[in-house]
């Protein structure tokens, strides 16, 4: 009489090869569809928020630069918390001061005589 108890060693109970790579594969493909979900659901306000943190940051620089006559690298101590990652560099011929959050917003603000520091157009 057979036995129905499988016998260790048989191949009918090895498990297929890459069957243990399929389960991490899957999981990654799972969570990076989700994560450009998520980019995709977010991209808008994260992007408008961008141009607004980079737009105060042009302002406040360049007032501080040109109207309060204070290095640029002193301006920084103005802005709000949570605007560590907003980069500022000037050119001083034109009186400007351009403000970019990284990949996302780049904005410029530039002193007029009588009228302060004026952001230029958006551009979008």
């Amino acid at each position: 009489m057979a036995t129905t108890n499988p016998v260790p060693g048989n191949l009918s109970d090895a498990t297929p090869p890459g069957r243990k790579t399929r389960l991490p594969l899957r999981l990654f493909l799972l969570a990076a569809a989700l994560a450009g979900i998520g980019l995709g659901w977010f991209w808008q306000p994260l992007n408008s928020f961008a141009v607004t943190g980079a737009s105060y940051a042009a302002r406040v620089g360049c007032s501080c630069r040109f109207v309060g006559g204070r290095d640029l690298s002193d301006c920084r101590k103005d802005f709000e918390p949570g605007m560590e990652l907003i980069s500022l560099s000037q050119d001083v011929e034109a009186r400007s001061v351009t403000a970019r959050f990284p990949l996302l917003a780049t904005q410029t603000a530039t002193y007029r005589e009588g009228a302060g520091c004026v952001l230029q157009p958006w551009t979008e």
